[in-house]
């Protein structure tokens, strides 16, 4: 029996996110597209840390950070991820768990343009996750890079989206008395159909 009604209706894990996330971006103080990503080291230590999500289409989650940084090294690496959405003031979460790969193309060009000058500059000159021995070092590789580069600047071939196609989509709501709504999406592989299962709280 498929008793998802409200905000749990939906025919895709992907058109009840992008619904939560629209709801959010009105209640949420700040960022209500923060999403906790959780990846493994080389020695399956785990990693998590919160990123930016700037896309969700009909097949994948799309966040973009530096290839070279430990959070790329670590997804390029493993080549699987999991997400977590918390909008507190919704008192909801969404929780991901799928497949990666890179968004290198158009898409990354586009998103690289939209941002900010100095973000895009900020690319350039940030050797993420790499020892650093002073603010001051930072704010001159900046300085050069912005020499170097310009007005205009293309994106750095180190720098781009990873998409995160997903294998399980949990949402979760709050229930009176913690007797929580969820309902797991699970397919067994990229492509194949979902089964919806509510589950106990």
């Amino acid at each position: 029996m498929d008793d998802r009604t409200g905000i749990f209706r939906g025919d895709t894990p992907f058109t009840i996110t992008r619904a939560w996330l629209d709801e959010a971006r009105r209640t949420e103080p700040n960022d209500p597209d923060a999403v906790s990503l959780a990846t493994v080291d080389q020695d399956g230590l785990p990693n998590v840390r919160v990123v930016l999500l700037r896309r969700i289409d009909d097949q994948s989650f799309v966040f973009f950070t530096n290839y070279e940084s430990a959070k790329g090294q670590e997804l390029l690496s493993a080549g699987k991820a999991a997400l977590v959405f918390h909008w507190k003031s919704l008192r909801r979460q969404v929780r991901v768990r799928g497949l990666v790969s890179k968004e290198d193309g158009q898409v990354a060009d586009e998103y690289y343009a939209s941002r900010a000058l100095g973000s895009r500059i900020g690319a350039w000159a940030s050797k993420q996750s790499s020892p650093l021995a002073s603010r001051e070092v930072l704010m001159q590789d900046v300085a050069n890079a912005e020499a170097e580069h310009g007005s205009a600047p293309s994106r750095p071939p180190f720098w781009g989206g990873f998409r995160v196609t997903p294998l399980e989509v949990e949402f979760w709501a709050d229930g009176e008395y913690r007797l929580h709504n969820r309902f797991l999406w699970r397919r067994k592989k990229v492509n194949a159909e979902w089964c919806v299962t509510r589950l106990y709280p």
